[in-house]
């Protein structure tokens, strides 16, 4: 997906269609609060991943911000790119587009 999101970014560039790929993380549902509630009877590994997922506090709200903020006019120029909806500060990302974009940052393929 990542290599289609740039390689769809490139060849749509000089029509102004900016693309990119969200990534949500793992994020807290009721199935996790299921798998929580279920506690041992879950299984040692999934119980475990639940109470990963809880601590890191992931949410399917921060994944469709991240979507509306892609949306939307404040990122403009922003395109081909590999954006955490958990990790990489994206709330910001519209100070520093130019930067971004004149470089590898947010790509998987970091050559420089």
């Amino acid at each position: 997906m990542v290599r289609l999101t740039e390689t769809l970014a490139d060849e749509l560039k000089e029509h102004n269609i900016q693309v990119n790929a969200i990534a949500p993380g793992a994020t807290y549902t009721r199935l996790t609060e299921q798998v929580l509630a279920a506690g041992e009877a879950a299984g040692a590994k999934d119980l475990a991943e639940a109470r990963r997922i809880k601590a890191m506090g992931g949410s399917p709200e921060k994944a469709a911000a991240l979507a509306v903020f892609l949306a939307s006019p404040e990122s403009d120029g922003l395109t081909g790119r590999l954006i955490s909806a958990s990790w990489d500060d994206w709330q910001s990302m519209h100070t520093r587009i130019p930067d971004i974009m004149a470089g590898e940052l947010y790509t998987l393929r970091r050559l420089t």
